[in-house]
């Protein structure tokens, strides 16, 4: 038996923002497919050069990944999510810090995002919710 649910989908996002979001969506595809040791150096190449988000440029980006996917706002849609929303922000010239990593209390659970002033972005879980296995940070930050 499966449980109705709902995705919520920002509204409030600009059509040029939207339109940025849908040009990043097919690289974020197609970079969520690599393996994780690639996926870390394209991540690293991009970032440079690039100052660290703010809360708000890093939460306006995960919302026009969301607003224009129904993938990216889906459950299992967190890779491709913070990749794109990751991606969105270099395009501004501003980079997160990405992390990808597990649940911390069972079941075992993947989960990729991403995170301004050491926190993570519009996850709904307290900051120690995950372990980070992978991290890209922005240049000049340590990658905890």
């Amino acid at each position: 038996m499966t449980t109705p649910s709902a995705l919520e989908r920002p509204t409030s996002v600009p059509f040029t923002r939207r339109l940025a979001a849908r040009f990043v969506l097919l690289p974020a595809v197609l970079l969520s497919l690599l393996p994780p040791r690639r996926v870390r150096t394209v991540l690293g190449l991009l970032r440079r050069g690039a100052v660290p988000a703010s809360a708000a440029q890093a939460k306006n980006a995960r919302d026009a990944m969301c607003a224009v996917s129904l993938r990216c706002a889906g459950p299992r849609g967190c890779l491709p999510r913070s990749l794109g929303a990751a991606l969105l922000c270099r395009l501004g010239g501003t980079w997160p810090t990405w992390r990808t990593g597990v649940r911390v209390v069972p079941p075992f659970t993947a989960h990729a995002w991403i995170e301004a002033a050491g926190h993570p972005v519009d996850e709904g879980v307290p900051d120690d919710y995950f372990t980070p296995l992978i991290t890209v940070a922005p240049e000049g930050r340590p990658e905890r």
